[in-house]
């Protein structure tokens, strides 16, 4: 009993001393450095472009001039980091980025993302992902919640398998998921505000998801996926529609007016 108090008083003093706060204001845990989290991205950036062909080309050239634009648009505190995207040879309808900057497109998704203001709310949506440190935050949830249901195991001498999986079912149903479906929704607005400060029109942002509605068929119910159901997704996007839009109009007064081309 005593080794799993300590060890339950060792998680609260973590989430005690490694808070961090997203752009959008939300307070974090955030257990791993960024030193860390970066070579996990880089060595998961190399694994993948070591498994999966590269796209190349018009293609590679046409994602390189819409995250160049995002890119630009970012903050001078990050937008130095080695950001950079791959386009990979493959039919699914995905997208990544990783800890790092590390960014992938898959050539399935150009089919739906089809015009460079839809892409950009897709690699937008990405690099929020990063911006806000999901994969550390991901993580960091991860372990106090492996640790948390070991310290319960332990201290009320469980041993029922049956009653364990309850307990972890409710751990991935009660905080997991949701954690996932907010960090989708975050990144869906850092993303849109993004876009619209390089440039790129935010409103193309809906007729995406539409596309991937189309694209996607049935889905699992929203309590029971790691993202938000199409119709959550569009209402957040409509209501912070109005002030990107007001970005979006201050940026191509500035002069932001990217001009990539989609490859035919």
């Amino acid at each position: 009993m005593g080794w799993s108090r300590f060890l339950a008083v060792g998680a609260l003093c973590l989430g005690l001393t490694a808070c961090a706060t997203s752009p959008t204001g939300r307070q974090q845990l955030t257990l791993y450095s960024d030193e860390q989290l970066n070579q996990m991205g880089q060595q998961a950036f190399a694994q993948y472009q070591s498994d999966l062909p590269q796209a190349g080309g018009t293609a590679q050239r046409y994602a390189e001039c819409v995250a160049g634009a995002l890119v630009a648009a970012l903050p001078e505190r990050v937008r130095h980091q080695n950001w950079q995207i791959r386009v990979f040879d493959e039919a699914s309808v995905n997208a990544f980025a990783l800890p790092g900057g590390y960014m992938g497109v898959h050539s399935g998704l150009l089919k739906v993302a089809q015009t460079p203001d839809q892409l950009a709310a897709v690699v937008g949506h990405e690099i929020g992902h990063v911006l806000a440190s999901h994969a550390n935050e991901r993580a960091s949830t991860q372990s106090v919640t492996q640790l948390g249901l070991s310290v319960l195991q332990s201290s009320a001498g469980i041993e029922s398998q049956q009653v364990l999986g309850l307990m972890g079912a409710g751990a991935q149903y009660g905080i997991l998921l949701p954690f996932s479906r907010r960090h989708e929704s975050e990144a869906d607005i850092i993303g849109l505000g993004l876009m619209a400060d390089a440039g790129f029109d935010p409103r193309a942002s809906l007729a995406l998801w539409d596309n991937m509605r189309a694209a996607s068929g049935g889905q699992p119910p929203a309590w029971l996926s790691t993202h938000p159901s199409h119709a959550q997704r569009l209402a957040a996007l409509q209501a912070e529609m109005g002030p990107a839009l007001a970005r979006y109009e201050r940026a191509r007064q500035a002069g932001r007016v990217p001009n990539c081309q989609a490859p035919r």
